[in-house]
């Protein structure tokens, strides 16, 4: 996929929580009030564990407004260090507001733009590192440590595209570890961040369990991680959601090679299905897409949810076994095989396909 394609893919994306209330989920709600307060609950366990995070400096949404002292010092300071701004609602059925990449003086004036009422809102103001090392997206459950690694920005795990780089998919059951493709950097990487949520000390279990409701396996801490490796910050976790490790309490990484198929790929969300092949190209969305239909496309997209709800089954080209878009498919209970690198190409339109998302595969239907 070009970069001018990549750039308009990148246009359309929404955070999981749009995702989510887009498909009407039950939970959307209260997986939004998690994720507004993430950084509270990653600062629990930094100062219980010593757990690295993106630690914000934090001011109320009306501090902003009346240009605080404390705000005006903070701009002094650091007015010219590249930061994210993310405007987090206090009250129910207001959006999130972020950007990044801009100095904290050029986001304190695209805070001044929002047309919103600013002390329902609150700030925070998180360091931006301009390259990123390694980026992880993964989940911890009784059945070890697994996700993704890859080369660069997170964005590229949870949006489901990648640049130039393409992910690893690692899983330690407690024992042993696993990466694929296999290489020693990742993998180093990839015990540092497990080292940081092994809990020995019980009398920290029991304060996390009751500060965050917090639940372990063999030590570990259970849930839904993401994580940023930069030279100018090294590493910090930058989402620790419980709502979202429980959806995936029984989740599997396969490491092992696939086999059999014409098209391979990594499991977004498990189960069986058999249809005629329908692919959607990014510009040519077809609202008039055909129920029970194996929708066959480069990378989803918020646009393709619609789709998504008709397809028997889902795949992509691109995409992640954790990204946004798979965690869609899981929660409409949708086979789907994400990073097959070549479905678009290799599939017939209107070819008949079954769809085995427990292993990965697709074959042509005898």
């Amino acid at each position: 996929m070009g970069n001018d394609k990549l750039a308009a893919i990148w246009k359309t994306q929404k955070s999981l929580t749009e995702w989510l209330e887009d498909i009407k989920h039950k939970d959307a709600a209260a997986i939004r009030r998690e994720d507004n307060d993430k950084r509270e609950r990653l600062g629990v366990i930094n100062e219980v564990t010593g757990l690295p995070f993106d630690k914000p400096m934090q001011f109320d949404g009306q501090e902003l407004a009346d240009k605080s002292p404390a705000l005006t010092k903070y701009l002094q300071e650091h007015g010219e260090e590249l930061c994210a701004l993310r405007l987090m609602p206090k009250v129910e059925d207001l959006p999130k507001l972020r950007m990044r990449g801009k100095t904290v003086t050029d986001a304190y004036d695209w805070f001044l733009e929002q047309d919103i009422d600013a002390g329902k809102y609150k700030a925070d103001f998180v360091p931006h590192a301009e390259n990123t090392s390694w980026a992880t997206i993964f989940v911890v459950n009784k059945h070890g440590v697994q996700g993704e690694i890859i080369k660069g920005g997170h964005h590229q795990l949870t949006q489901g595209f990648h640049e130039d780089n393409t992910p690893h998919v690692f899983r330690y059951d407690f024992k042993d570890w696993r990466i694929e493709p296999e290489d020693n950097d990742a993998l180093e990487h990839l015990k540092t961040l497990a080292a940081y949520l092994h809990v020995s000390d019980k009398a920290k279990q029991e304060t996390l369990k009751e500060k965050l409701g917090a639940t372990f396996a063999n030590d570990y801490l259970e849930g839904y991680f993401e994580t940023s490796n930069s030279a100018e910050f090294g590493t910090w976790f930058i989402d620790y959601s419980q709502s979202l490790g429980k959806m995936y309490e029984d989740m599997v990484v396969q490491t092992s090679g696939k086999t059999g198929g014409l098209v391979k790929g990594q499991v977004g969300s498990p189960g069986k299905a058999k249809g005629p092949v329908k692919i959607v190209q990014a510009d040519n969305i077809d609202a008039d897409f055909p129920d029970g239909a194996v929708l066959v496309c480069a990378v989803t997209t918020p646009d393709y949810v619609p789709l998504m709800q008709k397809a028997a089954a889902i795949i992509t080209d691109q995409g992640g076994i954790l990204s946004h878009a798979a965690i869609v498919a899981r929660e409409l209970k949708k086979p789907c095989i994400v990073g097959t690198g070549n479905a678009t190409k290799v599939l017939k339109e209107g070819q008949i396909v079954s769809v085995d998302a427990d292993k990965g595969t697709v074959s042509i239907s005898q």
